[in-house]
């Protein structure tokens, strides 16, 4: 069940969730987020099987059959894509809102407000969770925007020790660092760096 299909059947609104009740609806989420990774990642491996297989196949008959079947399974990928964005981007809510509940006395004290989310805010953000357009990442942005009274600077799920993983990725996509070990060492190294130099702050 999605998060607003659930808040729709809930007499709370978001705000008004208790830290437990918003730990328990992003523990939900991230398990069916993982589930749909692995899903995605089983149907890549299958789909690179089936087009091996068609590749080498003599038969054309056999090979119709194959890139039917490469074409099923890249639909399937495509929706279970469509439903991580969303389960992505739903788990960001939740796990803003419970960092909020969790700062109440920091923000209380600063003179913010705990409930940051209006119903006009509610509706907005579900219909950029329903929006394919829009990305897990492009969302996570819009709602930090809304929240960022109520965050400490820095707080940020894309952290800069984040993006260093993301970088190293990058570049063994391209082919720039090619040694997985050599990557995996290098990126261990920048988010430690990143650590230190954000208690030394």
């Amino acid at each position: 069940m999605g998060l607003f299909d659930w808040l729709t059947k809930s007499s709370k609104s978001l705000s008004q969730m208790t830290r437990s009740e918003l730990r328990r609806q992003e523990l939900l989420l991230q398990r069916e987020r993982d589930q749909l990774i692995k899903r995605i990642s089983d149907l890549a491996r299958q789909k690179q099987d089936t087009f091996d297989k068609g590749r080498s196949e003599k038969s054309p008959e056999v090979r119709r059959v194959l890139a039917q079947e490469f074409d099923l399974k890249t639909t399937e990928q495509l929706m279970a894509s469509r439903q991580l964005n969303i389960r992505s981007k739903e788990a960001v809510t939740v796990t803003r809102m419970r960092m909020l509940r969790e700062n109440a006395e920091r923000a209380k004290a600063r003179g913010s407000k705990l409930g940051l989310i209006s119903e006009k805010d509610l509706v907005s953000l579900e219909k950029m969770i329903e929006n394919d357009n829009i990305t897990a990442d492009m969302y996570q942005e819009r709602l930090d925007d809304m929240l960022k009274t109520g965050l400490e600077e820095g707080e940020s799920m894309l952290t800069p020790g984040t993006q260093q993983v993301l970088d190293i990725w990058d570049q063994m996509d391209t082919g720039l660092v090619k040694d997985k070990d050599q990557a995996f060492e290098e990126a261990d190294r920048r988010v430690r760096e990143r650590h230190k130099a954000t208690e030394g702050g």
